[in-house]
């Protein structure tokens, strides 16, 4: 621990060693550290995708929030924060569902309990297909009162309710125009929300932009996955072959050894051993059949030899599951725990430096055995580097080890990632800076920079 030197100003106390790396950005991205806030009003967009039923389910991507919200506060900045919650576009109808479930209110209500101050969420007028198509200037009372300090902030309703948000035309930029009109400042501390919307990729190109702090930790941590420390294991689990094919083949070429679980699994299972899986598709196991060539090769996929069959998937009924060897099946439902104390499997996560997880391996709720044993044998391994994607994953971790999960948030061999789908989308690409919505805030930099050379 270092004292303060006159110097800082400072003429007593001394600095608290906490055990942080200092991370080395991209000089290229415009970092919240470089904006000027003072009496400045912040619209900040985060990733508190975490309600179901109206209820919050996980607080850490919530959490992960509060230090660039206090930042900007403490800076002297006015906060207005938007997320999205859950799915209420439907994409065969076209139309938005407004529904008190995808509400940003349990948020809200988290984070008043958290900070004790007063958040105002503006009520907008709604239609009854397309949401909400404009921010009406009733908002301007809420702006008057956060500026004078009457409430501690605004938190807009779900941006998914917006008409504008997911759509390409006209609604966009009328949204995108409306949203840039409430603020002097953007800051994108949304990890986990890579898609290029309306408010977090098209509001770049209006207001000064910057990258928030979460935003920061969890692109610097994820190049670790990009130039990990040998020996790397990955554990990759998904419901679907054909949206994880990109990010697995990429994976596959950078790891010692890959275990997988869930249907992906079970679609490799399929196109390596001819066996029929219910739940599997035919096109799947078409594409699986690559890795499986691949893998002839190299050898780097560790089976997992003990499975659990199901007659269904309404649930854990005795009589009705069993645990099996690789035959013809009906529903595959988990991994058995015993499968993780193959001498293959243990020396594959025992000897490894770099692990990363983004997987269930079985059907939750009723099937959890397999994910928590394999959470139990990682943790075994003291001295790797544990990564863990957002999502299931981490809310699974938190509900079958809610005592380990307190300690990794703590524990530096531990990361918990807000976004496993981001993490996986910057494998496929290589580089975190490919993102979207981080290359929309470069951008921003790039050309006001351009505009004070031209001034």
């Amino acid at each position: 621990m270092a004292k303060y030197s006159p110097e800082n100003g400072l003429r007593a106390g001394y600095i608290v060693d906490d055990g942080m790396e200092q991370m080395k950005l991209d000089p290229r991205l415009p970092l919240l550290q470089e904006a000027d806030l003072k009496d400045k009003v912040v619209l900040l967009r985060v990733d508190h995708n975490v309600v179901k039923k109206g209820k919050v389910l996980d607080q850490y991507r919530i959490d992960v929030t509060l230090p660039t919200m206090y930042n900007i506060v403490e800076r002297g900045g006015r906060l207005i924060i938007m997320s999205h919650i859950g799915r209420p576009y439907d994409k065969k109808t076209k139309t938005i569902s407004i529904r008190e479930d995808d509400s940003v209110d349990a948020v809200v209500a988290y984070l008043q309990r958290k900070l004790r101050i007063k958040f105002a969420v503006p009520r907008l007028s709604t239609t009854e297909k397309n949401g909400i198509l404009d921010i009406d200037t009733s908002i301007n009372w809420l702006i008057h009162d956060l500026k004078i300090r009457k409430i501690g902030g605004i938190y807009l309703p779900n941006t998914r309710w917006f008409a504008g948000e997911e759509n390409k035309g006209e609604k966009l930029e009328r949204f995108v125009i409306q949203l840039s009109a409430l603020a002097d400042v953007y800051v994108n501390d949304a990890f986990g929300s890579w898609q290029p919307h309306g408010s977090t990729y098209h509001i770049a190109k209006c207001l000064p932009s910057y990258a928030g702090l979460c935003m920061q930790d969890e692109l610097y941590h994820v190049q670790a996955l990009l130039n990990p420390t040998k020996p790397f294991v990955a554990i990759v689990a998904g419901a679907k072959y054909d949206t994880k094919i990109g990010p697995l083949n990429e994976i596959y070429k950078k790891v010692d050894k890959l275990v997988l679980g869930g249907l992906i699994y079970n679609t490799y299972l399929c196109a390596k051993y001819g066996v029929k899986i219910a739940g599997v598709e035919e096109s799947d196991i078409k594409l699986a059949k690559e890795l499986v060539e691949q893998d002839k090769t190299h050898k780097k996929i560790v089976e997992m030899q003990v499975l659990v069959e199901s007659d269904t998937l309404d649930g854990r009924f005795e009589g009705r599951f069993r645990t099996i060897n690789i035959k013809t099946y009906k529903y595959v439902v988990d991994v058995d725990p015993t499968s993780f104390e193959k001498d293959e499997v243990e020396q594959a996560v025992n000897s490894a430096k770099t692990i990363f997880v983004n997987a269930v391996m079985g059907l939750m709720p009723h099937f959890w055995h397999g994910t928590s044993k394999m959470d139990d044998v990682i943790d075994k391994n003291r001295s790797a580097q544990k990564f863990f994607g957002g999502g299931d994953t981490l809310q699974t971790f938190k509900s079958l080890h809610p005592v380990l999960y307190q300690a990794a948030l703590d524990n530096i061999k531990y990361y918990l990632f807000t976004g496993g789908g981001t993490v996986l989308k910057v494998i496929e690409e290589g580089d975190p800076m490919g993102l979207e919505t981080v290359k929309a805030l470069i951008d921003n930099k790039a050309n006001y920079f351009k505009s004070i050379q031209m001034n």
